[in-house]
């Protein structure tokens, strides 16, 4: 009989303790900047690693081949962004910079 008892608390015990869980969705994500593509003409005669500096950051850009006019972009910096642009050539010899850019859509960078 004691048996029966203990058991019957028991279960009692365990109603009484239940709670409702509640769930949620997710929270939803940051919205996601779109990232502005601008143009890069390159008049060397070799490749350059073009880089935008945004925040302190370097990030790199792409790579525009010799003679070309190439659209790049980077994720995370939208239209409207002040940034540095900083190209490379491919053998390390020169680099050329302009700063305080204000990235449109329609922004063409020639290097040199």
């Amino acid at each position: 009989m004691s048996k029966v008892l203990i058991t019957l608390l028991l279960g009692v015990a365990l109603v009484g303790c239940h709670r409702g869980v509640k769930v949620n969705s997710a929270p939803a994500p940051a919205t996601a900047v779109k990232a502005v593509t601008f143009r890069v003409t390159n008049n060397l005669a070799q490749p350059v690693n073009v880089y935008v500096t945004s925040g302190g950051t370097d990030i790199l850009a792409g790579q525009v081949a010799a003679n070309s006019t190439h659209a790049l972009s980077v994720p995370g910096v939208g239209e409207g962004t002040t940034v540095s642009l900083t190209a490379h050539t491919v053998d390390g010899t020169h680099t050329y910079t302009r700063d305080d850019v204000t990235l449109t859509k329609s922004y063409t960078w020639q290097v040199p």
